[in-house]
């Protein structure tokens, strides 16, 4: 699949998770922004309005096929950090809704 392709990940953070969670986004992005094929990364924290996902982060790639390159090196550096992203969750009590989005044709 050619074109644009957008990684977006919502989280609902509890205040006292919001530290590490944030330490562990940063460092993940920072792996991201190295990867081939990466075009652009935001990690927004919501200020007002009702919905529960507190934070969203979003990542552009060029296509499908370098996001999947990415999803191993990212597990790879995270085996190699002893790093968990499930049990980080679970432990702090983080909820996530995790999406593939690919933009709308006009």
């Amino acid at each position: 699949m050619s074109g644009a392709f957008y990684r977006v990940d919502k989280f609902i953070v509890p205040a006292a998770a919001r530290e590490e969670f944030l330490v562990k986004v940063m460092m993940t992005h920072k792996l991201l922004e190295a990867q081939e094929g990466f075009i652009d990364h935001r990690v927004l924290e919501q200020v007002a309005g009702p919905g529960e996902f507190n934070f969203v982060t979003i990542a552009e790639w060029e296509n499908t096929e370098v996001v999947e390159r990415a999803r191993a090196a990212v597990t790879a550096a995270h085996r190699a950090a002893n790093c968990d992203p499930q049990e980080m969750f679970s432990r702090l009590g983080i909820r996530a809704d995790i999406g593939s989005y690919k933009p709308v044709a006009a």
